[in-house]
């Protein structure tokens, strides 16, 4: 897949899966004797790859839901917002959810989705991610479950993109200047 286009591999197949085990083995502990299933909820698009490792991994009752949010920027002024494109198909009403995310960098989208989730009064509400950039952290959140800590380097693959490309590699890499302007490459 192009290797010229791609810098290092920041993280191999391996150093994830390892992870997400370990991972699964606390999420399990935290919520092995809660009553009920344990409410996933993915942001799509790039936390999907994620969820469907971390699901397999994790050995409870658990239900499934996305939410899918934009951001956008209003024409008279500076000021910006997100929203919510694609909302839960499910009530999380007294419900343990979980929130599940590729990567957390300022925390400001998800500031705003726990804020909206926490509205619909579930009985816990915890956060994973893959990634965790808390050096870019503007929000102030807590991450109850991380995969890794990263610097401000541009990443991509196993679920995170490059305008759309690069997703579907099976480990998390850093792109050459040539692989940021190569986003028309087929990959």
């Amino acid at each position: 897949m192009y290797p010229d286009l791609m810098d290092r591999i920041v993280f191999t197949e391996e150093d994830i899966s390892r992870r997400i085990r370990d991972m699964a083995a606390e999420i399990n502990a935290d919520f092995g004797q809660e009553p009920g299933p344990l409410t996933v909820v993915s942001i799509l698009k790039g936390g999907f790859i994620f969820l469907a490792d971390l699901i397999r991994a994790v050995g409870l009752d658990i239900t499934v839901d996305f939410m899918a949010i934009t951001s956008y920027r209003e024409s008279s002024s500076v000021s910006s917002g997100v929203r919510i494109v694609k909302d839960l198909s499910q009530s999380i009403f007294d419900r343990n959810v979980l929130v599940v995310e590729d990567i957390i960098d300022t925390g400001l989208t998800l500031s705003y989705i726990l804020r909206n989730l926490k509205e619909r009064r579930p009985r816990e509400l915890k956060v994973c991610t893959l990634l965790n950039r808390a050096g870019s952290r503007i929000a102030p959140l807590t991450i109850d479950y991380y995969g890794f800590e990263v610097g401000d380097e541009f990443l991509v693959g196993y679920g995170l993109d490059y305008l759309q490309k690069w997703r579907n590699l099976r480990f998390i890499c850093t792109l050459t200047e040539k692989g940021k302007e190569g986003a028309e490459y087929e990959v």
